[in-house]
């Protein structure tokens, strides 16, 4: 039966999901977990991938501060107008190709 248990875990940490939290101080900072990947950014947007979908923060004077994708943490700075979620998609650079049209 030990055997059993050991091999459960495995399969619970392929589809364990990454924790996600989302703090906004001020409309200035941006700290975000869960962060597995970011498909694009610039002055006016960034989109960052996470389990829960395409996380996108709009505003003006946006820079990342902090990406440590080992960890999953993001740190943004500057004028923060707007934050959404979108659904992941598999076809090839979809919110990165509407966002920078």
């Amino acid at each position: 039966m030990s055997e059993r248990k050991q091999e459960q875990p495995k399969a619970d940490q392929k589809s364990a999901k990454m924790p996600h939290s989302l703090i906004i101080e001020n409309r200035k900072t941006l700290t975000a977990t869960g962060v597995s990947n970011v498909e694009g950014f610039n002055g006016e947007a960034v989109v960052a991938s996470t389990d829960l979908g395409n996380l996108t923060v709009r505003g003006s004077n946006l820079h990342i501060d902090k990406l440590n994708l080992e960890t999953g943490d993001l740190t943004l700075d500057g004028e923060i107008t707007s934050v959404a979620y979108t659904e992941n998609r598999s076809s090839g650079g979809g919110a990165f190709s509407r966002l920078f049209k």
